[in-house]
């Protein structure tokens, strides 16, 4: 009986068995390890290693750090017994968002917060110059870029850059920094205590996505969820389907009055805190 043909191997010679099924589970082992390679080194490389003032450091160097008051704030919701809440927009200002915001603040006399981008204040500082009387203003980056990926001294150029926009063009210096996303890291946390910020975050935003052309469900979604002492998160800016939030406002506004709430900025809620009972 003729001996069975060995496969041809890259080189044009002949593989024997235990080399083809050798060279598999060299194959399979490599693809693993290859992909648990990529992995750590994506985890190394998010990390910025090394640490020392990184995105994950709080910390700069081993000489005295500067850090302001020496302590910050992070705030996603304020303990109140008050039916308070305060409105947040976030990314503006743009021209096709930002006039149209106002505008229903103004004609429902509520005051809100908004955490500006720099650039973008610095581009387009015609559409809020002047028309931040009754508002609040934070910082809310430069230009949107993710804060916790960078290092403590990219954060705090970053965001003093836009803190002078910011200052510049409202005429009140913020004193809120809210990062892009929500996301925290040690570098945004130092670059933030330099800067004598409060961090604000938020306890409810806008779910535009759960209510397609329905302002009137959303706003009724949002109005049921709220509850004393909440931070709003909304937006100035993005994709169209947040376009829902905003035709739905003036009836999320009166709605919330029927509850009894009272729209305040956060710096006014932050100085409304119910002190905790003595015992728990």
């Amino acid at each position: 009986m003729a001996r069975e043909a060995e496969p041809a191997g890259p080189d044009g010679g002949r593989w024997g068995r235990r080399r083809v099924l050798g060279g598999g589970v060299l194959l399979a082992g490599g693809v693993a390890l290859g992909a648990a390679g990529m992995s750590q080194g994506t985890w190394l490389a998010d990390r910025h290693l090394p640490l020392s003032a990184g995105p994950a450091s709080a910390t700069v160097g081993n000489r005295r750090q500067d850090v302001g008051t020496g302590g910050i704030q992070v705030v996603w919701h304020v303990p109140t017994t008050e039916r308070l809440v305060a409105l947040t927009f976030d990314d503006g200002p743009l021209p096709q968002w930002t006039p149209t915001v106002l505008d229903t603040l103004d004609r429902y006399a509520v005051p809100a917060t908004f955490f500006l981008v720099g650039s973008r204040v610095r581009r387009h500082a015609d559409l809020i110059r002047g028309r931040l009387a009754r508002h609040e203003v934070g910082n809310h980056s430069w230009r949107h870029r993710d804060l916790a990926r960078l290092a403590a001294a990219a954060v705090h150029d970053d965001l003093r850059r836009s803190h002078d926009a910011i200052a510049e063009v409202s005429g009140v210096p913020p004193r809120l920094a809210r990062p892009p996303y929500g996301h925290l890291g040690g570098g945004v946390l130092h670059a933030a205590v330099r800067l004598d910020y409060r961090i604000v975050l938020w306890s409810l935003q806008m779910v535009e996505g759960e209510f397609p052309d329905d302002p009137a469900g959303h706003a009724r979604r949002i109005v049921a969820d709220v509850v004393p002492g909440t931070i709003l998160l909304a937006h100035d800016a993005g994709p169209a389907n947040r376009q829902v939030a905003l035709r739905g406002l003036g009836a999320m506004i009166t709605g919330l009055r029927s509850r009894g709430y009272t729209f305040v900025t956060v710096s006014q809620l932050l100085g409304r805190t119910t002190a905790p009972r003595a015992g728990g």
